[in-house]
């Protein structure tokens, strides 16, 4: 056997090993794209806190606070909570005036929303206590409610016994603004549609990203302890390390609002890359471990939805680069073994070429097949906006893989502020 055909069937192997940890997304995906978890209307009301962490959003709290006041939910079993931290506008007068319980506190040394919430939980458990409620919201100061989105997520809440995190349809209010908007609106409305339905309906834990969530008011009767740059992926590898589970609740509906800049976005997105690399580094045995330990009598197992968020905490993007530079390393020792280097290289990088159109022609199809699925929820955008914004759905997934790989070698990144306009969600679509 040549040397050629040594590297052909060890990379083949790797590659195979490689989709393998992945392939059960594809199951996740079609059943996503074919059904929702329904949840039944409950009478029963519970009392929620909602939690927000707030940091320079003057602009947009107050329509976040009137978007909970106007919500067909008793107001007298829902108390907002904000943290206006490390402020230097009106964020605190502004969430007082609209009826809100205001906490702040300064301290540059930490900026992480994290911060925020552990700061106000610990504000809460002192006033209220953790047990005066049966579940916290944890909401973004720029997002804006559905008038029913508390009755959606109480009714979920109460369908798993209030055991459960509940986390919801996460819409974009400014999808039509530009083509990155209408990237960003892709890439969340992509989780939900390909991600989070199916394993619902497959009672496997979805994760939580961002906010839009609540949770059992007992998992902070200690504290928040998440305080990371990516708190998210932190607080859903705990919780089913635990034996929690994360359900998505279709049905309720927030907006978020979308960077429509490329900086802000690499920003953004960099901090992502690097919590998320945090988060595997410090979360992944924890959840080895537990699919590895034995199940106690009457105990909860959740193991398959441990190896599926071991997966996903993985940098896959990171591996795949260290796999092909590897590769290319053989090939170019093909030389040493009597092969015409300008022939292999010829036949190397056209299989490259045809392997990557493949790979974006097919992204590009999940793109056009998520708006088709999602037209009656999207915003409307101009057709430019939206052929633009296709035709880069395949390299703004793929920029993970480059950020991946950067997020192995950035330290001591700060969280900083993503700017907010406001979104006028009730215009008309």
């Amino acid at each position: 056997m040549g040397y050629l055909w040594i590297v052909f069937i060890v990379f083949a192997c790797l590659s195979a090993v490689f989709a393998l940890f992945t392939v059960h997304y594809l199951f996740f995906t079609v059943v996503g794209i074919f059904g929702a978890k329904k949840f039944a209307p409950c009478e029963e009301k519970l009392r929620y806190g909602i939690v927000i962490g707030a940091r320079n959003e003057a602009r947009v709290i107050a329509s976040l606070i009137d978007s909970i006041k106007n919500n067909k939910y008793p107001q007298d079993k829902l108390t907002v909570f904000v943290a206006a931290h490390n402020c230097t506008d009106k964020t605190a007068e502004i969430a007082r005036a609209h009826g809100a319980v205001v906490y702040e506190y300064d301290n540059p040394a930490e900026r992480t929303v994290g911060y925020a919430y552990k700061f106000l939980f610990d504000c809460i458990n002192r006033d209220y206590g953790a047990d005066a409620f049966d579940g916290f919201f944890i909401i973004n100061a720029d997002n804006v409610l559905t008038p029913d989105y508390i009755s959606k997520m109480n009714d979920a809440f109460l369908h798993y016994g209030k055991k459960n995190v509940i986390t919801s349809y996460r819409n974009s209010g400014n999808v039509g603004d530009n083509y990155m908007s209408y990237l960003y609106g892709m890439y969340f409305l992509s989780a939900c549609r390909f991600e989070a339905r199916g394993r619902t309906l497959c009672n496997c834990s979805t994760r939580v990203s961002g906010t839009g969530y609540v949770m059992p008011a007992d998992l902070v009767k200690d504290g928040w302890q998440y305080v990371t740059l990516t708190e998210d992926w932190e607080f859903t590898a705990d919780q089913i390390a635990q034996g929690r589970k994360v359900m998505h609740c279709d049905q309720a509906e927030f907006f978020d609002e979308q960077p429509t800049t490329v900086p802000i976005m690499l920003r953004q997105r960099m901090r992502w890359a690097r919590g998320h690399t945090l988060v595997f580094f410090t979360k992944f045995f924890k959840l080895v471990k537990y699919i590895f330990t034995p199940k106690r009598k009457g105990g909860i197992t959740n193991k398959y939805s441990a190896y599926d968020i071991s997966v996903a905490i993985m940098p896959l993007g990171a591996i795949g680069v260290f796999i092909w530079l590897a590769q290319l390393i053989c090939v170019a020792l093909c030389p040493l073994f009597g092969y015409d280097a300008a022939t292999v290289w010829k036949w190397y990088w056209l299989i490259f070429a045809i392997g990557f159109g493949i790979s974006y022609v097919l992204t590009f199809l999940s793109g056009v097949l998520l708006v088709l699925l999602e037209r009656k929820r999207m915003r409307k955008a101009s057709f430019f906006k939206v052929f633009a914004a296709l035709l880069l759905f395949p390299f703004f997934l793929a920029l993970n893989v480059v950020l991946d790989v950067a997020s192995l070698f950035v330290k001591n990144l700060r969280w900083n502020e993503i700017p907010h306009k406001g979104q006028n969600v009730n215009e008309k679509n």
